[in-house]
């Protein structure tokens, strides 16, 4: 639907003030926009401040000085003034994080959950600060609306990796080991961020894969559903895959009692020892 402009008579659309109405002056870059368009302007400036500051540090007279409007201009759209207007930007990353989650259409089931872990650590690096207050919880802004965007991201991760994993009804094992993998995600996510992000992204990225297949291959052994899953996903990897690199690099790990892993002797040195 497209956005119109509202009219001082219009009732449950706010309209932004004249010249006339006693507030404050407008700098040069003010100019009147659309209702719809206005709220929009005032949710992308909020993320974008609220992505680069801690939620309790960003004030609205911070949020109206980078939109080029008043205070009263910005209650007038948010009533519940700073909580009601972070909310909203967070159900808008949100909504942008979820849309990442989109899995590319070519490519093996393990370069495709790379390019969507790219995908995310670009959010993540895009709103550190943010991203880091959300998800560490104990903000002054964090309410339970919050806590509940927060989780539906989550499911959605979940949901979004089953389907790509192949899984109409995943048991219980299955969806431990997927919602575990993703709580590693974003554990991965807000280390790399306070150790200054030192890793290279597609490193890390890698590495989660890797420890998306390890998990997968761990729970495997204790549950068949897991042990279907990882079988078909494997079968569709090719030569030289990150599967396939992962699992040439175990193989070339030290044996239990610490030491590389000799190849066997040939049958007559075995018959001469133990004559």
């Amino acid at each position: 639907m497209a956005a119109r402009a509202a009219s001082p008579a219009s009732p449950d659309a706010p309209s932004e003030p004249g010249p006339d109405t006693g507030e404050r002056p407008r700098r040069a870059g003010y100019r009147r926009l659309p209702v719809q368009q206005r709220r929009e302007q005032l949710i992308a400036v909020a993320l974008e401040l609220f992505g680069s500051r801690p939620p309790e540090e960003v004030s609205l007279d911070d949020v109206a000085e980078a939109a080029g409007a008043s205070r009263p201009l910005v209650y007038r759209y948010f009533a519940g003034g700073k909580q009601q207007l972070y909310e909203a930007a967070l159900r808008t990353a949100a909504e942008e994080l979820t849309g990442r989650f989109r899995v590319p259409a070519r490519g093996t089931p393990t370069e495709q959950l790379a390019a969507v872990l790219g995908r995310y650590f670009d959010f993540v690096a895009e709103h550190d600060a943010g991203y880091g207050a959300l998800l560490r919880g104990g903000s002054v802004v964090e309410t339970a609306r919050t806590t509940a965007i927060v989780d539906e991201v989550r499911r959605a991760a979940l949901r979004r990796t089953l389907r790509h994993l192949g899984v109409r009804e995943p048991g219980p094992r299955l969806t431990l080991l997927v919602r575990s993998w993703i709580s590693v995600v974003e554990a991965s996510a807000l280390s790399w961020l306070d150790e200054g992000r030192q890793i290279p992204p597609d490193s890390l990225r890698d590495w989660l894969v890797d420890q998306f297949v390890a998990m997968s291959a761990a729970t495997a052994g204790h549950d068949p559903q897991t042990a279907r899953m990882l079988a078909g996903v494997l079968a569709l990897e090719v030569p030289g895959g990150p599967a396939d690199s992962l699992l040439a690099r175990l193989r070339g790990l030290p044996a239990a009692g610490g030491s590389p892993a000799a190849p066997e002797p040939p049958a007559e040195s075995r018959a001469g020892r133990e004559s």
